[in-house]
């Protein structure tokens, strides 16, 4: 990236996943297609390529969001197949380019530990190597999709979570707790066969439970209605009104940005994709910066935020 170091403040972003789809675009960067590696192996070294170039623009108090979904080994086909007939749901986007016909084969898999109907647990690995590379893991938040993409499997439960990992260059950095925070509960616990009311801060962190209960018992503390944000974010998927299968809700970006930047700060999407990142950012009174090897999707996102931003 062009981009000077310690330049910006928030990162929020979601790669290509694993094996998943083709993307629209030129896809090389320096010899290899970055989703399309033939080993999670070879796609880790790679993410830890990208996060190491981040890292190098993200000031020492700024944080990086990294969505990740994860993948299913077949050993023939894709690694992540919902169906290959012309009733099957995955239909439309295999005509679309939006999973790869062909991907691997029994013997690569076997040279990676896994076997097919494996999931390949790409987030636990990219975690991992983001962390022995200097990264600081600070949280493992949950994306919970009430409305997730239907699968033909009648072996196991359908796929209905990605993670966000929560990164950042120091053990000290910016974050707002009370732009973010949630509504909670009417503050009323029970410890010791007794109510207490409490509120966020202190005794609480905000999460609705007793710090240090014994010491606790009997008192009483006022509560404002608001809790400290969660690690499982329950949001519905939103159509990003392009044909883009892997377009995040607007609700995710925003939570990020308002959590780890101030008005005025820059934040950066280096996979830009439909521009969701950039046009939250701009509402956000944010300065937005994107990279996005699709010229197609580049249209789509100035045309984004001209209409929804600028005008």
């Amino acid at each position: 990236m062009d981009l000077e170091d310690e330049s910006v403040q928030c990162c929020v972003t979601s790669p290509p996943y694993w094996g998943l789809r083709k993307y629209d675009g030129e896809q090389d960067s320096g010899g290899f297609v970055f989703g399309l590696e033939k080993s999670p192996e070879a796609y880790v070294e790679h993410t830890v390529l990208f996060l190491r170039e981040i890292r190098r623009v993200l000031r020492d108090d700024g944080v990086c969001f990294w969505n990740v979904g994860d993948s299913y080994a077949s050993g023939k086909g894709s690694c992540f197949n919902p169906g290959g007939g012309k009733s099957s749901l995955g239909h439309e986007r295999k005509a679309d380019g939006a999973h790869p016909l062909h991907r691997g084969n029994v013997s690569d898999l076997h040279t990676s530990g896994l076997k097919p109907k494996d999931l390949v647990m790409i987030p636990a690995r990219v975690a991992l190597a983001a962390q022995a590379d200097g990264w600081w893991v600070r949280s493992d938040i949950v994306w919970a999709k009430p409305n997730p993409m239907p699968e033909s499997v009648k072996d196991r439960p359908t796929s209905s979570y990605e993670h966000i990992f929560m990164f950042t260059k120091n053990a000290a950095y910016y974050w707002d707790i009370d732009a973010v925070r949630e509504q909670g509960g009417d503050g009323s616990t029970r410890w010791g066969g007794k109510t207490l009311k409490l509120d966020t801060e202190g005794a609480l962190g905000g999460d609705g439970h007793v710090a240090n209960a014994p010491n606790r018992t009997g008192r009483t503390f006022e509560y404002n209605g608001k809790r400290n944000l969660r690690d499982v974010w329950t949001i519905a998927t939103q159509p990003s009104g392009f044909k883009h299968y892997a377009a995040f809700p607007e609700e995710i970006p925003t939570r990020c940005i308002k959590a780890a930047s101030r008005v005025g700060d820059t934040v950066l999407d280096p996979f830009a994709g439909t521009g969701r990142t950039l046009e939250v950012a701009m509402k956000l009174g944010r300065n937005a910066i994107g990279y996005e090897i699709s010229e197609k999707y580049c249209g789509f996102i100035e045309k984004r935020c001209i209409e929804r931003v600028l005008l």
